[in-house]
């Protein structure tokens, strides 16, 4: 019964992902459309996605259809300019009134308008209900992987890090102003942190190289790291029976604040340790804040073994049986941002992410942008979540900013390649030649055919990228009396 409800869930999310979707290209569309009706505009066709439509009903002189390539979609306008290869061709009426340059000019516009009203609605919903946040304020480093960029650089544990490339930090992780998101998305052959070190005096500047990870050709490259995780409580979450840690008398709500004379910045810096099989020290403080000390060494789980041949099974090494309380590591918040300040912050992270697309330095590019099948696994991500509907909301924020500022650039075949074409024949009182115009539109369509295709085959690989390795639950025996 379980499976059947899990699988109608996911019907059901996807479902709704793809309505939203729709009804945003939707509305998009029904602006160029409502617009075109004002200033007196023939509309041959309305189609949700591209291709020959699946189906198609006509109403009042309008074909209303449904494509059948889930991309998109488009108001077949063929006063506005020659789009056949994108629309097919219409037949006009012989007694049409002569449009002017104006009139397309406000057409063409107002789609991207429709999808900026609907991103100023869209706020406004999530200024009133709110948006799941995690405040992650903590921007002192806790671990520092073992001959990492970040080791060889001479970073240590406890470094509190307040600028990344002479970017001010405030969080760990979260936004574009994050630690993480300005290592990511750097443009120059290092890094530079500015830290403050305990017992330090002033703020100190470090270098460091950075690592991109390998992945393979079907995926989207790596991105940059340097091997740092943030500072985080080591406090313990479970104790697995029979494991080390309960056999050393370890509970849960037990913080361990060092090992072996060391402070302990995060739990990773223990599976270091435990990796060489030796004996630890740890220093251990309870929930009423009295100290101890405990000896303990960790162990092999029993079924971290292959049965066949005894090997261990990929992964595996001695671990301690806890699992850690990860609550401390973001306090779970609901904001209620400004509408304007979500539209500021989308325009900001759109401007950011196409400057880090073109910039020589930067390990991001076109690959890194999504398309549909894209978008749509983020919108499904967040539905999938507990109060996932409020991340969609916020998320449709962005995506119609994105959308408007997107089809108002002066590229042709997007709603602002439109804008300056009849911007021109405005100002100088003829229109453009048609066939240069049907070549350069033609030019554009393969273009963006070809980037979309791009896109979603990166998209389609995020599918099937290498997962990583996971073990099954530890299981320790019980030791004989």
């Amino acid at each position: 019964m379980d499976s059947i409800l899990s699988v109608l869930a996911t019907i059901a999310i996807i479902f709704g992902v793809v309505m939203l979707f729709n009804f945003m290209i939707f509305i998009h569309e029904l602006g160029h459309f409502f617009a075109a009706r004002w200033r007196g505009l023939y509309v041959d066709r309305f189609q949700i996605w591209f291709g020959r439509p699946i189906w198609k009903k006509t109403v009042n002189g309008v074909q209303w259809g449904l494509g059948w390539i889930p991309a998109g979609g488009f108001v077949s306008l063929p006063q506005m300019a020659p789009m056949e290869a994108i629309e097919g061709r219409a037949e006009l009426p012989k007694d049409l009134k002569p449009v002017t340059p104006l009139d397309k000019i406000i057409v063409a516009a107002a789609g991207p308008a429709a999808s900026f009203l609907l991103a100023v609605l869209f706020a406004v919903a999530v200024w009133m209900v709110g948006k799941p946040d995690v405040e992650m304020g903590v921007t002192t480093v806790g671990f520092v992987a073992p001959d990492s960029p970040a080791a060889q650089a001479g970073i240590l544990p406890g470094d509190k890090i307040v600028k990344v490339d002479g970017h001010p930090v405030d969080k760990w992780a979260g936004n574009m102003e994050g630690v993480r998101e300005l290592i990511m998305l750097g443009e120059h052959d290092r890094v530079v942190f500015t830290v403050q070190r305990p017992g330090h005096e002033g703020e100190m500047e470090i270098s460091c190289g950075f690592r991109i990870p390998e992945t393979s050709w079907w995926q989207r490259s790596g991105m940059r790291q340097v091997g740092l995780m943030q500072a985080m409580p080591c406090v313990i979450g479970e104790v697995i029976p029979n494991s080390p840690a309960a056999l050393a008398g370890l509970n849960p709500g037990d913080k361990v604040v060092g090992a072996n004379g060391e402070r302990l910045w995060n739990p990773a810096a223990l599976d270091v340790l435990l990796k060489k099989n030796e004996p630890l020290l740890l220093d251990v403080t309870d929930r009423a804040g009295v100290a101890r000390q405990v000896n303990i060494q960790g162990k092999l789980p029993e079924n971290w073994h292959n049965g066949a041949d005894g090997s261990l099974l990929k992964g595996a090494q001695p671990i301690l049986g806890v699992s850690w309380d990860l609550s401390s590591v973001g306090r779970d918040v609901t904001v209620h941002p400004s509408p304007w300040a979500q539209i500021k912050q989308s325009l900001k992270w759109m401007g950011d992410t196409l400057a880090k697309v073109v910039a020589p330095g930067s390990s991001v590019g076109v690959e890194h942008l999504s398309g549909p099948v894209g978008i749509a696994n983020q919108f499904y991500k967040m539905f999938s979540l507990e109060e996932g509907w409020k991340l969609a909301l916020w998320f449709s924020v962005v995506l119609n900013v994105n959308l408007a500022v997107l089809n108002i650039l002066p590229l042709p075949v997007v709603d602002g390649g439109h804008v300056v074409m009849n911007a021109i024949e405005l100002v100088f009182r003829r229109p453009l030649n048609v066939k240069v115009l049907e070549f350069v539109q033609f030019g554009f369509v393969f273009l963006l055919m070809g980037f979309f295709l791009f896109v979603t085959f990166k998209d389609v690989g995020d599918f099937f990228g290498k997962k990583p390795d996971k073990l099954p639950t530890p299981v320790f025996k019980a030791v004989a009396d």
